[in-house]
């Protein structure tokens, strides 16, 4: 297993598709693609989504395939993980996914003002422990204002009861606008859905195939913080 990561992890510095920022690139507060990215990482304009601890990248890569005219990268620290996400990009030619390895701790030091239109969270780490590190709490909030566009959208994908009420309080206490809200996205809900909203909330992470095969209930909400 050590070995295969290692030939992952090699195999990915030859990749494009993927950028590996070194700690000197994080303190640096002018990263070379900030305020840049649809243009010379991409190569075309566009809207451009993120998705955060995007795993093996399944929101990032089925969100590529159905909007080819929009620009969309994953981050996640697990280069495993991203590496997998990495080959399916290769593999499908979409020239509009791409990665970043990061911690999110870092990830205003990225994007540049009024960049980003769209964040996806998908089945982010609840943080039972450690409120403050909920990425739908005010430290990561804060640091999304910075590049996100004003009225920008933020969803948030997940099976934690705990992580899906604290953010519909987070959203009343600070005043952020609810666009919409489900405690069980494949429900009723779904049903009500036009066929393209479902195939965007059909697309299944490895986390989210998991966690529903132990019976938990999908939650889902979308938000503007401005």
């Amino acid at each position: 297993m050590a070995k295969r990561k290692l030939e992952r992890f090699n195999e990915m510095k030859g990749m494009d598709r993927v950028i590996q920022p070194s700690m000197e690139d994080i303190k640096n507060d002018d990263f070379h693609l900030k305020g840049k990215w649809c243009l010379e990482f991409f190569g075309k304009e566009g809207p451009l989504i993120i998705e955060l601890g995007c795993g093996k990248g399944e929101y990032s890569v089925g969100l590529g395939k159905k909007y080819p005219d929009k620009n969309f990268i994953g981050v996640d620290i697990k280069g495993a993980r991203i590496w997998r996400g990495a080959k399916d990009v290769e593999e499908h030619n979409l020239e509009n996914v791409g990665f970043i390895r990061s911690k999110i701790d870092f990830i205003d030091r990225f994007f540049g003002e009024g960049e980003v239109d769209e964040i996806w969270l998908t089945f982010s780490d609840p943080q039972k422990e450690k409120p403050r590190k909920r990425l739908t709490g005010p430290l990561f909030i804060n640091r999304y204002r910075k590049f996100l566009k004003p009225g920008g959208v933020i969803h948030l994908k997940t099976d934690s009861d705990l992580l899906y009420e604290f953010t519909l309080e987070e959203i009343k206490e600070n005043g952020y606008k609810m666009i919409e809200s489900t405690g069980d996205v494949y429900g009723d809900y779904f049903d009500n859905l036009s066929e393209d909203e479902k195939e965007v909330l059909n697309i299944r992470t490895h986390y989210e195939k998991l966690f529903a095969s132990k019976g938990h209930i999908i939650k889902y909400c979308r938000f503007q913080v401005d």
